[in-house]
């Protein structure tokens, strides 16, 4: 990787780290109390801190459990912008929630943020009993770059053969680093993601460029899709993402895989966070609601 990109990817982490993770004020639940503890998982690329969400009410049996990957274009370290979701989840879909902030870009690019997500996941599933919660049944989901790493992590437990997923959220996700981000359009003028932005995400992450159309950093590219966890697709008709999430759902569905997918009108890239807050509150309860269903089967 050359030394320009990596200078613009710090300048974004510095710049952009504090206002990408800032959560629109009505969409913080601060109503759902928050029971948390920190723990740390050992990977093949170093020690991973989660920070792990309890459901309110005790329960007799453990919970099911949830692993949620945070966005930031691979580049923005910040799970905690993840809180609302996490606390939303824990508590509606009476789970537990593991928040896990893996290493980015561009000090720690592709592929160290695939096997830290994928080596949590997996302790996470083998390690229930342990930490009171049911690991086998698990799922994993994950916003923007975590919906990325999202689908490396169920594709390799398939290739693996090592746990399966009851469930895959996949939410306004980069499924194509191929394409120019020229190409991908918009509906409206001044869309959240640029593409000179998009541009510096994917070189910062993906520093050889013979890795762009690997199956683990452009799943919308592998057309071996069968086998895949069910999945919930979440796209915005505003982002410039929305058609590589459209038709990664098309595909997943053609493969034989279970898909709900929901695309959201008039909102843009990140509106779980940012808003609009009904649109916003919809897609996180759609979230929960699904998970729910997919972990109490």
């Amino acid at each position: 990787m050359s030394f320009r990109p990596r200078i613009q990817a710090r300048a974004v982490q510095l710049l952009l780290g504090r206002v990408m993770s800032r959560v629109h004020k009505d969409l913080r639940f601060t109503d759902i109390p928050k029971r948390t503890e920190s723990i740390r998982v050992e990977t093949g690329t170093g020690p991973v801190t989660c920070t792990v969400y309890r459901p309110p009410a005790a329960a007799a049996a453990p919970a099911p459990v949830y692993v949620n990957l945070h966005g930031g274009g691979f580049v923005i370290t910040r799970p905690q912008q993840d809180d609302h979701i996490c606390r939303y989840i824990a508590a509606t879909a009476g789970c537990v929630v593991i928040n896990v902030d893996y290493a980015v870009a561009p000090q720690r690019p592709y592929p160290v943020p695939v096997t830290q997500a994928y080596d949590v996941t997996a302790w996470v599933a083998e390690n229930g009993a342990a930490n009171n919660w049911d690991g086998s049944r698990l799922a994993v989901g994950g916003h923007s770059a975590g919906a990325n790493l999202t689908a490396a992590v169920c594709r390799t437990a398939r290739d693996r053969g090592t746990f399966t997923p009851r469930l895959q959220i996949i939410d306004s996700a980069p499924l194509d680093q191929v394409a120019d981000p020229a190409t991908k359009q918009s509906p409206i003028a001044k869309p959240l993601l640029t593409p000179q932005l998009m541009r510096v995400f994917t070189a910062a992450y993906v520093p050889d460029p013979a890795d762009l159309a690997h199956p683990l950093v452009s799943p919308g590219l592998a057309d071996d899709l069968a086998g895949l966890p069910p999945a919930l697709v979440i796209t915005a008709e505003n982002d410039r993402l929305r058609d590589e999430g459209d038709a990664y759902a098309k595909a997943l569905e053609a493969a034989g895989v279970p898909v709900t997918h929901r695309c959201f009108e008039g909102v843009d890239h990140y509106f779980t966070h940012t808003g609009p807050v009904p649109a916003g509150k919809e897609a996180i309860d759609l979230m929960a609601t699904t998970l729910r269903t997919a972990l109490t089967a």
